[in-house]
């Protein structure tokens, strides 16, 4: 059962600690200091394996504190439901932390926020405030919203232009914070980057998401945007108390309380991952613009074009997730160029474009086909797909939802 109230919490698994006894004394001559280590916490390990980040209890306390007022104003008596695991830095800070220092409610769920346990939940809790990463809404928007449009011949033609499609997505926004419960006030959005055309549907619908940036190793947060200051495809301003800076190669570098000990007896790459001059290199490759950040991609997952250009994949995953029907992208190098692994959702196409699932599947290679041409046609050449191939299970993700790509190589495809 969820544990939404007083009376779930009485009879919920676990130990009253109200009811357990303890030595006050001795509580009270323990003494936390700022710099003692407060958490390991592994990263997700998207790119290799999983390494353990030292946080203190002033890295965690001093991202919370500095998170109250700055993005959204977090008030007393607000109510917070916790949708993603507590192992998650920008949960437990954000989502845990920052509700306890001002006096909020948290609400947990004891399965995973599926719609069948989501939906009645947010009913119930009406919530203020939710944390979420992007995948959940952007499942939402493809599979709710975008497929309720395109069904209907007469919306769909009328979403294609801008007056029409502002109108009608206020009109879903409505909705949808009323699915949420009719009271939320900050969605926020963190962990991966949103695709651009969801973030523009919320934009335009006026609900209220917020979007953050940060790593395990910062605790989480270094620069986000609330909900009356997001920009579509940007992600906002420093934390107050963090200072950024880019890097000669253009990696996003970061100072300040937030920033981590240490990886767990890893000296070296601790070293490794900072600067002489002491500034944490985060491994993203960003810009700033008129003190507003905006991320490119990973440094650890940029490649180089046959003329030493620099490719981003996430960019183009993102091209690629915006199109009919692609549930989920993976962009990564191949012998003979870029390849683009793409998760179809049948059962949408066929529905859709009035044909069983079994004549939906057999049109997948000239459909692949079609859309690396429609996708090839917004890259400049060097970042041209030149393989696609139908991704048939679901790509394997991190606790975090954020895909393994270190597990994934060319496996053959469908040449241009």
């Amino acid at each position: 059962k969820e544990l939404t109230g007083d009376k779930e919490f009485k009879g919920g698994a676990g130990i009253d600690t109200l009811k357990t006894k303890v030595d006050l004394e001795k509580v009270a001559l323990r003494k936390s200091q700022e710099d003692e280590l407060a958490s390991i916490i592994y990263t997700s390990g998207t790119t290799g394996e999983p390494k353990g980040v030292m946080l203190s209890n002033k890295n965690l306390t001093s991202n919370a504190a500095a998170s109250v007022r700055q993005f959204f104003r977090v008030r007393k008596g607000m109510q917070f439901l916790s949708i993603l695991p507590l192992a998650h830095t920008y949960e437990f800070t954000i989502g845990f932390l920052l509700p306890l220092l001002c006096g909020c409610h948290i609400h947990y769920l004891n399965r995973p926020p599926s719609p069948s346990v989501l939906l009645p939940a947010m009913k119930r809790v009406r919530p203020h405030v939710m944390l979420s990463v992007p995948l959940l809404i952007e499942r939402i928007y493809k599979n709710s919203v975008l497929a309720k449009i395109e069904k209907s011949e007469r919306l769909s033609k009328l979403y294609k232009r801008p007056l029409f499609r502002v109108f009608i997505n206020r009109m879903v926004g409505r909705q949808l914070r009323s699915t949420f419960g009719g009271r939320l006030k900050f969605f926020g959005v963190g962990g991966a980057p949103l695709e651009y055309e969801c973030e523009k549907f919320l934009k335009e619908a006026r609900f209220p998401y917020a979007i953050g940036y940060g790593l395990t190793e910062t605790s989480p947060l270094l620069a986000g945007a609330g909900p009356k200051q997001t920009k579509v495809g940007t992600i906002g301003y420093p934390l107050k108390g963090v200072s950024l800076k880019m890097g000669e190669d253009g990696e996003i570098l970061a100072k300040g309380p937030n920033v981590m000990v240490g990886y767990y007896n890893q000296e070296e790459l601790t070293q490794d991952s900072f600067t002489a001059d002491g500034w944490f290199k985060t491994g993203d490759l960003g810009e700033m613009d008129k003190g507003r950040l905006t991320i490119k991609g990973r440094s650890k997952t940029m490649i180089l074009g046959p003329s030493g250009e620099n490719i981003y994949p996430e960019l183009i995953e993102q091209l690629l997730n915006n199109q009919p029907y692609v549930e989920e992208s993976l962009v990564i190098e191949g012998e003979e160029g870029l390849v683009a692994m793409i998760k179809i959702n049948f059962e949408l196409m066929g529905e859709h474009l009035k044909m069983s699932l079994a004549d939906a599947k057999e049109s997948a290679a000239a459909y692949l086909n079609k859309l690396r041409k429609d996708v090839n046609w917004q890259l400049s050449s060097h970042s041209h797909i030149r393989v696609v191939e139908l991704q048939e299970e679901p790509f394997k993700r991190t606790p975090t939802l954020k895909i393994k790509r270190y597990l994934y190589a060319l496996r053959g495809g469908i040449k241009e």
